[in-house]
């Protein structure tokens, strides 16, 4: 891991200076203990947490993976019509196909295959929130704080095993700043980091606004060779984005057609709840409240060091307050760069507290976050807030989960109906991973038998046998065999 200095650092009496052997071994430790901590943390989640934040985290990647490499899945209505890029669940597929190439093809295997590849790609992520630091001119124990504060706050841990386009957008989101936005960066780095934000942007759309951002920085350096540059990399990702829908969908750019369509003309997302613009900042503060004091703090400081950076992610959070559908995860791309900032803001604090005090205070505060994930709610994360805002928000519906992983492994299944909670709310076939009707409890009824298991509550089992139960619910089972039902419909009620 490189902590060597990639930009002209200030000291606080304001005369440029290199960090001492002393401050640059500190960072190391630093930067490599919070590294392996943050690693350790998303990996006992990635195999305990069998619930879901939302079914996006399911039927956006997982799901429709799962139907790429086994030819079966349930079908969201975004890959019904095409509102979404085949680029993310082709990613996901091609884990969960190596998974099956290594032996490893059952739903315990290749999710937790894919789970600890995307806490590797939020391990990097820590290390490039580093390296967007030094290179915005933080020195290396301040970046190694912002760094540190990253990978061990609640936010970042909670998400970062799911498989979600935000979390996995979010490691070229902030690569491809910390190589385009550096000054005085060469056209190869600037072509690339330019390339990297595309890819974020094709990975999710509103990642769009850092390539903007991106353009009019260069600009306002009046940098515009290297902004044609870099809009020329950004050209190249958008065509081999409609490139990829023209193969899968059938025309260029289709899935952004049909997503901004429903988004932002028929306001379709709404459906699934608004919120006010401080939704942002108060979400922040219920899930990390020391952490985002400390930001409330050293963000602003860094506007000497980091103005553009500062400008883009600024605006990358007012455009997504104007959004009325908002959902925490939605800012997960810029969580790397406000700690980044943090890292930037730092040394500017440093002129009236010494540094390694205020990095000290700032990983505590970090430190003391990561104690409390065990405690989050779906009220502390911004989920559900009408429904069940003090819901625990870690393994929600994972009892479902476990029983569908149950009875896949039942010999004699024909058919299964999940009647505790809405079908969206489970793992699909991803969990389930047995060719056979999965039923929403709106489906049939059991005397039609459409199926010979069901999960439901153990008050509600009737004739049929319990076979397990995991907390409130049970996997119950029918003493019959399956009706075929050739109008079984594998698209998500």
């Amino acid at each position: 891991m490189d902590i060597t200095p990639t930009a002209t650092v200030e000291t606080p009496a304001g005369t440029a200076a290199g960090p001492g052997p002393g401050a640059a071994r500190a960072a190391r430790w630093l930067l490599g203990g919070a590294l392996l901590w943050g690693v350790l943390l998303r990996l006992r989640l990635a195999f305990t947490d069998d619930g879901i934040y939302w079914p996006d985290e399911i039927y956006q990647g997982l799901e429709p993976a799962h139907r790429l490499v086994f030819g079966y899945g349930l079908v969201a209505w975004e890959f019904v019509q095409g509102a979404r890029s085949w680029l993310f669940p082709g990613f996901v597929a091609a884990l969960m196909k190596l998974a099956v190439l290594l032996g490893l093809d059952s739903p315990r295997g290749y999710l937790g295959l894919i789970r600890t590849c995307f806490v590797g790609i939020a391990a990097a992520t820590a290390w490039a929130t580093y390296k967007l630091g030094r290179s915005n001119g933080a020195s290396p124990l301040a970046a190694a704080a912002g760094a540190a504060a990253f990978s061990l706050s609640a936010p970042a841990i909670y998400f970062a095993h799911r498989a979600m386009a935000e979390v996995a957008s979010a490691l070229p989101a902030a690569i491809g700043l910390w190589l385009a936005l550096e000054r005085g960066a060469a056209r190869r780095r600037i072509l690339g980091g330019s390339a990297l934000l595309g890819l974020s942007a094709v990975l999710r759309l509103q990642n769009g606004i850092l390539c903007a951002g991106l353009l009019v920085a260069l600009a306002a350096r009046r940098r515009f060779r290297e902004a044609l540059w870099a809009l020329g990399a950004l050209a190249g990702m958008a065509a081999l984005y409609g490139l990829l829908d023209r193969l899968t969908w059938g025309g260029w750019f289709h899935s952004a057609l049909v997503y901004l369509q429903f988004n932002l003309v028929e306001g379709g997302a709404a459906r699934w709840g608004t919120s006010s613009a401080g939704y942002y900042l108060r979400c922040l503060f219920t899930s990390m409240p020391a952490l985002f004091a400390a930001l409330v703090v050293l963000v602003p400081l860094s506007a000497r060091r980091a103005g553009a950076l500062l400008a883009i992610c600024a605006a990358f959070l007012a455009l997504h307050s104007l959004v009325p559908h908002k959902e925490l995860r939605f800012l997960f791309p810029a969580l790397p760069l406000l700690f980044a900032l943090a890292g930037c803001g730092l040394d500017a604090a440093a002129r009236r507290i010494p540094l390694g005090v205020a990095a000290g205070a700032l990983v505590a505060c970090a430190a003391l976050s990561a104690l409390t994930l065990r405690s989050l709610t779906f009220g502390d994360l911004g989920q559900y807030l009408d429904a069940r805002p003090g819901a625990p928000a870690l393994d929600d519906m994972g009892p479902v989960n476990r029983l569908l992983l149950r009875a896949g492994g039942a010999p004699d299944l024909c058919g299964l109906e999940v009647e505790a909670v809405h079908l969206a709310w489970t793992g699909g076939e991803t969990y389930l991973h047995r060719p056979v009707p999965l039923y929403p409890h709106t489906g049939p009824r059991r005397d039609s038998h459409r199926f010979n298991y069901a999960v439901t509550r153990p008050a509600w089992a009737g004739g049929g046998e319990v076979v397990a139960t995991d907390d409130a619910l049970a996997l119950v089972r029918f003493p019959w065999g399956c009706v075929p039902d050739p109008t079984y419909d594998w698209r998500l009620p």
